[in-house]
């Protein structure tokens, strides 16, 4: 297969809501999408790199630099066939994970289109809908929170998710707990306490939550370790594990019980699948991140969540809870906590121009 032109497009899209975690407030996302030409189809993804370091050490501008300067010529220059090959062309390049699945994911959409399959078939996936919950924000009281989660329990999500911070954290998870007795409940900290706050931690042993995700730094395995021992409630690795290696040694050390999988973050879907292939094998389950992706990054997420290990409900909620119109033309649209995979070949979703165009703020293209 051979690729004749790459264009990025970058978009900002406001949010339906005021989005706060530990480390800030959004109210709106800038996108990168990458569409990749060739054999007289398009492939999709989008880049979930922010526009600044706030998640990891990728920005947008560095990595729209990095695709236009180096990866997308790179894609121009031979005949590709299979997405391992491209892997490998990518691999001598040092970290920038998520720019590496800019790349990576457009193509397994524009390579399962070529060969006519959905991309679930592909990435050996097993199931045709999968189970989804709901991460909630930061709220500005402790009845909303209630309230809130609430909301989204009668909507069907089978698990909610509440990001929390030091002195943000027993209380509303005692609240929520005390009304919903029976809920699937886990939290979230994104990297907001130190090993020093390990009391904190361990209160929250006393609510039944499924995990606590990511209380520790971002880069860090050792630490969480260390406070593993201390929790009854498993930790999950969200930020800490960027590749399949890094999944080994979390789960060999005891850091995690739980592994939070986000494609983007691993450097695409192959790497995502040998992280969900690790977990396996230490008899840990996996489920699926969110970044806030439009249409597009969530298409690609639901095909990847169709693989055995994905057991718990993930972050792939409906898209109108977060846009009042998405990049794309089909509904992607959660009923009774379970999202269905888009049907067509390769992702199964297709960009709509006429919007895209309205809301774009920049863009390059390589070749053509």
């Amino acid at each position: 297969m051979r690729i004749d032109e790459a264009e990025v497009v970058i978009v900002e899209l406001p949010l339906k809501f005021r989005f706060e975690t530990s480390f800030g407030v959004q109210t709106s996302r800038i996108v990168p999408l990458l569409i990749l030409r060739g054999e007289g189809l398009e492939g999709y993804s989008e880049g979930v790199m922010t526009p600044l370091p706030r998640y990891r050490e990728e920005t947008v501008a560095g990595a729209m630099d990095l695709l236009q300067r180096a990866f997308l010529p790179l894609l121009l220059e031979r005949e590709w066939g299979n997405p391992e090959q491209l892997a490998a062309a990518l691999a001598p390049y040092r970290g920038n994970q998520m720019a590496k699945a800019m790349v990576e994911m457009a193509f397994w959409d524009l390579w399962a289109r070529y060969l006519e399959e959905p991309l679930w078939r592909l990435l050996g996936g097993v199931r045709r809908q999968i189970p989804v919950g709901v991460s909630l924000g930061v709220q500005d009281s402790l009845e909303r929170t209630v309230e809130a989660v609430g909301e989204q329990l009668e909507r069907g999500y089978r698990r909610v998710k509440l990001k929390i911070k030091p002195g943000w954290d027993v209380q509303v998870v005692s609240a929520v707990r005390q009304a919903f007795p029976e809920a699937h409940l886990t939290v979230d900290a994104n990297s907001a306490y130190t090993l020093a706050q390990a009391r904190s931690l361990a209160a929250l042993d006393e609510f039944s939550l499924d995990y606590i995700e990511q209380p520790l730094e971002y880069d860090d395995i050792l630490d969480h370790a260390e406070l593993q021992k201390k929790l009854r409630t498993p930790i999950c690795l969200d930020e800490s594990i960027t590749s399949s290696r890094h999944a080994r040694l979390a789960l060999a050390a005891g850091a995690a019980g739980v592994i939070n999988v986000k494609v983007a973050r691993v450097g695409g879907h192959l790497e995502a699948r040998r992280v969900h292939d690790v977990a396996l094998s230490f008899g840990r389950p996996v489920w699926m991140g969110g970044m806030l992706e439009t249409g597009v990054g969530r298409a690609h997420n639901i095909h990847a969540a169709t693989l055995p290990g994905y057991t718990l409900p993930g972050d792939t909620s409906s898209a109108s809870r977060y846009w009042e119109k998405d990049v794309i033309n089909e509904a992607l649209e959660a009923e009774d906590g379970l999202m269905p995979v888009p049907e067509g070949n390769g992702t199964g979703v297709s960009l709509d121009w006429d919007f895209i165009g309205k809301i774009r703020i920049g863009g390059f293209s390589v070749g053509g």
